[in-house]
Order: structure tokens, then C-alpha cells, then sequence
């Protein structure tokens, strides 16, 4: 990798590598995607090619990280929070009912690698666009179907928590050609340098809002070996979920929680093994009580209406359930490419004694 920097001398954004990662990515999606800075990027790009602004409200999962929201916030739009579902993905009823104040677009995170009832979804939204947050979803389906590819715009992450990552990154998979143009300039400071490289104009310049929202070819070409082993990362992952869901799905139902699921028509990639334990009381034990082995289980998300900046557009101040509930009963276990069989062991051993305890 090294030597074909060296011999390229590419290291800024529009390299060679990315290129490849562009084609690989668009390969396996069925449609084009864009190599970004970061998932949040991508959003931000998602916000100014839908044309969102002040005036505008976009229905939003209150359970989900802040850049979801942090993208139409800074476009000056209202933010409509709904609630999940048990398992965190958005609730279509909660939508349906959000669609009386005329949002421009909803938005659908698919937690843990879990896609969302898709077509549904597309079904009750109608012709209000949806845009997929697939941040954790890289290599997962619904249907047959790459999550991404069902919305109007879909974003992706290669942040170093992901399945495949390359330190930070994301990319921005659009199913309608005709915005690819758009999107190109926007993520190019806004300006026509790619036709003017391409020898279609004699000159670039400013031609619409935009910013440096492109991937280095540093980190693409990080990037490009990570997707060209996604399949090997991909069985290894399932390999630990598996272990997980065989020695703890028992322990923890008898102690009133469950495992996050995904939709049987769904194809999960495995990004998380979550848990949702009875009562918060159990859920800060159990972290407590790893921690004491020297095992970190962290939660996840505090809901976003619970914020002090969510609380800014949850002016109903109405209770959404599940969302509260996954904030402060969820807990994730170790779950890495490289962890290995002794380690995980060690992990289902400990947690299995802390929940037969409950």
C-alpha cells in the first residue's frame, strides 16, 4: 500500500484508491456511492441535496447517535423525534402519526445492523423521501436487498468502531442518478472541479453551498483492504454472535430481558451484540460487575428527546418508551473481529454468572 502511494503520489481526496473503494462499494450496492470524510458527512450532504432548511421538520428515531440529527439541525430544520421499536429501529406507527405535520423527510437508522421494515416504511411515508442512516449497517439486508439502497439517499460509516473502517469515513449511496452531480460539488467545497478535470468546462467555481466532505486517499486506501476482506470479517463476526446467542438467550430471558433482534426477512451483519436487561438497576450491576473482571460492556445511546439539546425540539415533553428504555436497560458485550475464542469464553462465563444471579 505504501509503495503505490509512493509511486501515485495521490494522497488528498479523488484518488485512485478511492476510486476503487467507489466501484467496490457501488458493486455491491447496486447503485453509485461517494466516498465522505464520515458518516456524519454524508448526512450533512443528504441535508443540503434534499434542499433542507429552515421551515422544514424531518421526523427523526430519538434512539440513535447525535450526528442523525446534528445534520438538519444545522441546516436550521425542526427535528420531529418518534420512537423505536424493542429491538431500535424506528416504529412505523410513530411515523405514520409524525407524517400529519408535513415532514420533508424521515429518516431510518438501522441499529446494530438491524434493517428497519423497509418497505413498509416506504409505503407509509409515501412521497415524503427517506433517507437511510446505515451508519452500522455495511454488508446487511432486508429482503435481499443492501440496506442503503432502498431510501432516496442512504449513508454508510467507516468509523473504527464499524465492521469495516478505515479510522474515520463514510460514504453517500444515492439510488436516484440524477442527484449524483449535485452530490459530487457538494462534496467538493461546492464547486465543478470534477467536470473541469474530466475536460468538460474550461474553469471550476463556486456553483452551490458545499464543503470538503471527501476521503483522503490515505484513509481509502486503509480502506480498500478492510472491504476486500468484508466477507472474512463478516463470517467472524457471526461466528461470535452465535456464541453469544447459544449460552446467554436462556440466562437472560429468566432474567426478564431479551437479546436485540432483527426482522426475519432481514440480513444482519452482526455489528452488535446489545442486550436489554430488566430494569436499569440490573443494567449499571451487570457493567459493574464486568468491570470488576476487567470487562468493558458499555451502553449505548441516551435518547435524543432526553437531551439537553433534544429537549430544545421535544417541546410535547411526551414520553417515547422504548427509546427510554433502551437508554438506560441496554449494554453491549464485546463483539470484534479479533477477539478471540479464550476471550469470549471469559466474557460468556462472567456474564452468565452476573444473570443467573438476578
Amino acid at each position: 500500500m505504501a509503495r503505490a502511494i509512493r509511486d501515485n503520489g495521490h494522497v488528498a481526496a479523488g484518488g485512485p484508491f478511492g476510486d476503487q473503494c467507489e466501484a467496490l462499494l457501488a458493486q455491491r450496492l447496486g447503485q453509485p456511492a461517494l466516498l465522505t470524510s464520515s458518516c456524519s458527512h454524508a448526512l450533512e450532504m443528504a441535508a443540503l441535496l434534499l434542499g433542507i432548511g429552515p421551515g422544514d421538520t424531518v421526523v427523526v428515531p430519538s434512539f440513535t447517535f447525535v450526528s442523525t440529527a446534528n445534520a438538519f439541525a444545522l441546516r436550521g430544520a425542526e427535528l420531529s423525534f418518534v420512537d423505536v421499536d424493542a429491538n431500535g429501529n424506528i416504529d412505523l406507527e410513530e411515523v405514520e402519526a409524525a407524517l400529519g405535520s408535513r415532514p420533508r423527510a424521515v429518516v431510518a437508522v438501522h441499529y446494530a445492523g438491524n434493517s428497519c421494515d423497509m418497505p413498509r416504511l416506504l409505503d407509509v411515508c409515501g412521497p415524503v423521501p427517506v433517507i437511510e442512516d446505515a451508519a452500522q449497517a455495511i454488508g446487511a439486508a432486508f429482503a435481499g436487498r443492501p440496506l442503503g439502497t432502498y431510501g432516496e439517499l442512504g449513508t454508510i460509516s467507516f468509523h473504527e468502531t464499524k465492521n469495516v473502517g478505515c479510522g474515520e469515513g463514510g460514504a453517500l449511496t444515492l439510488r436516484n442518478a440524477d442527484l449524483i452531480a449535485a452530490a459530487r460539488e457538494i462534496r467538493d467545497k461546492g464547486t465543478n472541479r470534477q467536470p473541469f478535470l474530466d475536460g468538460e468546462v474550461d474553469k471550476y467555481t463556486w456553483t452551490r453551498p458545499g464543503s470538503n466532505y471527501g476521503l483522503s486517499d490515505l484513509n481509502a486506501a486503509y480502506l480498500l483492504g478492510q472491504l476486500e476482506a468484508q466477507d472474512r470479517i463478516a463470517a467472524r463476526r457471526r461466528t461470535l454472535y452465535d456464541a453469544y446467542l447459544d449460552a446467554l438467550s436462556a440466562p437472560l430471558e429468566r432474567a426478564g430481558g431479551y437479546v436485540v433482534r432483527g426482522r426475519s426477512a432481514g440480513t444482519p451483519n452482526h455489528h452488535l451484540f446489545a442486550m436489554v436487561l430488566a430494569t436499569a438497576r440490573q443494567r449499571d450491576e451487570f457493567i459493574a460487575r464486568m468491570k470488576q473482571h476487567g470487562i468493558v460492556t458499555p451502553f449505548h445511546y441516551v435518547a435524543l428527546h432526553l437531551s439537553p439539546m433534544g429537549r430544545r425540539f421535544h417541546a410535547s415533553r411526551r414520553p417515547l418508551c422504548n427509546s427510554e428504555r433502551l437508554s438506560s436497560c441496554l449494554v453491549r458485550l464485546p463483539l470484534f473481529y479479533n477477539l478471540g475464542d479464550d476471550d469470549q469464553e471469559q466474557v460468556i462465563t462472567r456474564a452468565r454468572e452476573i444473570l443467573n444471579a438476578f
